[in-house]
């Protein structure tokens, strides 16, 4: 029961640590403007046609990214390793964050997309699952996912209630103690990514290999080439996004779209398609 909050203790401890045991080191804090409104409607302008022709080319920009992250969350977590019984709603999950974001634009709000690792969490929170040893490597297994959008509706009812608590006591937690915080998430959330997994298999003899479907039916070297090709790929995104100019930054969501042909056309050049299949396939 206490590791389900321990997140949250983890927050609250680091909070008074640093707001009282280290009071004397500098650390980032929340910067929270109290002489501007909370909710605020946007004053609207008659732009320019080289503003209408930007935004335009900004919407598009931003529409790509969020249909792109929409549809990989809800891939990952229809999974059907996950034994989802309700079908998917690609499409109307699509049509809720439109017009949830027509809102938000209106009113001056950050935007709301389906994004990672937030969603597999909650299918995980929700999910019951099995331990099994095998050949001396522990696997887990989801056995029943309570398919519910409960927990997720109420966490963002608790969230818009934080509104409510800037600047104090919000402004009191100390932003190391976030990125702390995240780089746990990132750090717990690495064993299910397949990426990772095949990552490790470079530096674990053969012989030592659990006992992956893959691993049954594709040679080592096609592994460790397809996953030296998904790291290559994964630099260049990461160059992109973590790049400087804000301009190169804008083309980060062509380079996932551009990701695709690289699947559908290059890859099968170099890896044969049976041996995809077995890679990134869904199984």
């Amino acid at each position: 029961m206490v590791a389900d909050y321990a997140l949250v203790v983890a927050v609250a401890v680091g909070t008074v640590l640093g707001s009282y045991v280290f009071r004397h080191i500098e650390s980032g804090k929340f910067y929270v403007n109290e002489e501007r409104a909370i909710f605020e409607v946007i004053t609207f302008q008659k732009p320019s046609a080289g503003a209408v022709i930007a935004a335009i080319g900004l919407g598009c920009i931003m529409s790509i990214l969020f249909f792109m992250e929409g549809n990989i969350s809800a891939s990952i977590v229809n999974n059907p390793s996950n034994k989802l019984q309700k079908g998917p709603a690609y499409h109307y999950d699509m049509v809720i964050t439109g017009l949830i974001n027509a809102v938000l634009s209106v009113l001056g709000l950050p935007f709301v997309h389906g994004s990672l690792p937030h969603s597999p969490l909650h299918v995980r929170a929700l999910a019951d699952i099995e331990e099994h040893v095998e050949s001396g490597n522990l696997s887990e297994k989801i056995v029943y996912v309570r398919e519910t959008r409960l927990p997720t509706l109420i966490a963002h009812v608790l969230i818009g209630v934080c509104v409510l608590l800037v600047p104090y006591p919000l402004n009191m937690i100390p932003i190391p103690v976030l990125y702390g915080l995240f780089l746990y998430l990132a750090v717990t959330s690495l064993g299910d990514f397949q990426l990772w997994e095949r990552l490790v298999l470079i530096f674990t003899e053969q012989s030592l290999y659990p006992p992956i479907h893959y691993v049954r039916k594709v040679p080592q070297k096609i592994i460790h080439l397809f996953t030296f090709l998904q790291i290559v790929q994964l630099l260049v995104l990461c160059l992109i996004s973590f790049a400087g100019s804000a301009y190169l930054k804008m083309l980060f969501p062509f380079a996932i779209i551009v990701l695709m042909p690289i699947r559908q056309r290059v890859l099968p050049a170099i890896i044969s398609e049976r041996h995809l299949h077995w890679l990134d396939g869904e199984h």
